[in-house]
Parts: C-alpha cells; sequence; structure tokens
C-alpha cells in the first residue's frame, strides 16, 4: 500500500441493537447480527493501533422512533394484529388488503412507498423489531468501541464526526448517504453531499460496521456511486470487522463481490497497516 497522508475511518451503525451481546445487566439487543460482538471487539483494537495514523472518523448511527414505516406497529391486518418480525411487505400484499398502515390517514402514503421501494429494486420492505431507539440502550455504540473512539478524540484533540439516520419515519434509511426513498421535504433523507465530499478527498477510507448485508452494503454503494470509479479504489473494507443479518447472508456476499469488481479492496483488521507520509 502507497503511503498516505488523509486515511479516514467510516464506521458504520456500531450499536449495541445489532451486536449478539449476553444480556446481562442490560436489554437484549433488538436486532443481533452473530458475531457482531466479535466485530466491534476487534474494531476497538484497530482504532487503538492505528489511531493516529487517521486523519478523521466518522460513524453513523441508525436513529429511530417506535413509529416508523418499517416497525410493526406502522401496520395492521383487518384483525387489528401487527405483523412479526421480518415480514416482508409487498404492493401485491397491500392491493389484496393483506396489510394497511394502522394510522388510515398514511394509507396512500404507505403504498405509494412501498411501490417506490420496489421500483428502485434494493430491497423489499422488511418489518423489523423495534431498534436502536433514540434515548434507549440499544442506540448506545458498543462499548469498546466508545471507548476506543473516545481515547482516540482526546490523544488527537479532535472530534468524531457523528452522522445520524433514519429519525423520518416515512422511509428506510439503511445507508448513511441517503434514505431509500429521499422525502424532498426533509433535508436529512437527501444525498449527504457533505460527507460524500470529505471522503472523496481522503487518500483511504476504511469502512467497518453492521450489518453488511444492509447498513453496510447501502452506505458503501452510494459512496461509490457518487465517488466516481476512479475513486472506488480508495474504499478498504475490513472483512473481520462487519457481519450480515441472519437469513441475509447472500445479500452480504453479492455486496462484497460487486464492489470488489469495482475496485474496492479487502483486508483484515488484524494485518492491515496504515503508512502515512512524515509531513
Amino acid at each position: 500500500m502507497k503511503a498516505s497522508t488523509n486515511v479516514r475511518l467510516l464506521v458504520i451503525d456500531p450499536q449495541n441493537d445489532f451486536c449478539d451481546i449476553s444480556r446481562g445487566a442490560h436489554p437484549a439487543p433488538a436486532l443481533p447480527v452473530t458475531g457482531a460482538d466479535q466485530d466491534m471487539q476487534r474494531l476497538a483494537a484497530f482504532i487503538d493501533r492505528v489511531g493516529d495514523t487517521l486523519s478523521g472518523i466518522h460513524v453513523t448511527l441508525d436513529s429511530h422512533n417506535p413509529i416508523d414505516i418499517a416497525h410493526p406497529t406502522w401496520w395492521t391486518n383487518d384483525k387489528g394484529q401487527s405483523p412479526a418480525p421480518f415480514t416482508v411487505i409487498t404492493s401485491k400484499d397491500l392491493a389484496a388488503g393483506l396489510w394497511r398502515a394502522r394510522d388510515v390517514r398514511l394509507q396512500e402514503r404507505s403504498r405509494q412507498y412501498v411501490e417506490q421501494l420496489e421500483s428502485a429494486q434494493r430491497y423489499a420492505l422488511v418489518v423489523w423489531p423495534e431498534h436502536c431507539l433514540i434515548g434507549h440502550w440499544g442506540h448506545n455504540i458498543h462499548t469498546a468501541v466508545a471507548q476506543s473512539l473516545d481515547a482516540w478524540a482526546r490523544r488527537k484533540l479532535d472530534v468524531v464526526d457523528y452522522v445520524t439516520k433514519g429519525t423520518n419515519p416515512f422511509t428506510e434509511h439503511y445507508s448513511a448517504v441517503q434514505a431509500e426513498v429521499p422525502d424532498p421535504s426533509d433535508p436529512d433523507t437527501l444525498l449527504n453531499s457533505r460527507l460524500i465530499h470529505t471522503l472523496s478527498d481522503a487518500d483511504v477510507v476504511i469502512v467497518a460496521g453492521e450489518a453488511l448485508s444492509h447498513c453496510v452494503a447501502n452506505t458503501v454503494r452510494d459512496i461509490a456511486n457518487n465517488f466516481g470509479e476512479d475513486n472506488i479504489a480508495k474504499l478498504v473494507l475490513l472483512t473481520d470487522c462487519c457481519n450480515s443479518v441472519g437469513g441475509f447472508e447472500q445479500l452480504g456476499v453479492d455486496f462484497v463481490a460487486e464492489m470488489q469488481a469495482r475496485g474496492m479492496k479487502t483486508a483484515r483488521s488484524t494485518d492491515y497497516m496504515v503508512q502515512v507520509e512524515p509531513r
């Protein structure tokens, strides 16, 4: 690897609700990804080891309200029951009356959203367990990673760039760069050009986080699509610091293969060394 002066770390959703942490004295994680706890332990060690070579760290935070178009309470069937987590809702289901918005005022908007999702051909609407609720334990960053981020900030006399996503209840926000269906009335759902420009100016962008199949995949794809093909070679995915949601592993495999073909590099955190030119 050539020496670099501007190396940035992008950490995607390193939050408790996505980590398979044993319960102990805290609530059970809402949407644990198998292997994520160890992913985050390795990521924390990586930050401790190479932190002095990093020009900046960017951390995305999935941030939801209980009432969300991808949460169970939003939807109901004709018996007043909410869908079970991991239910897939399609436009055909809505047309057949299998599911409808519990708030009748939102039925038409909800229908349009599901149709727009299908047109984009990225994901169908999956009903997730309520997760990463703002103000709750599950929204917090994994303890080991949080401690390493704080130590880095104190040592570098710099601030971590925290990027929130998901507060708009009308659209999913897997990607930290833009919502699945951007809402023109909400700038927070539109393309995050600031983050794109900051990362495109870097020599290397190291990527880690959860989950590989969804938020990592969509964030990296959106960055790549707005980078220009020549810049994609700046991206380095730490393969031992991310895992896929159970049952969606093939999405993660397909994403890595797709992005490697476009120029993204991969490495293990324990093997990766960052070289920095002397100033």
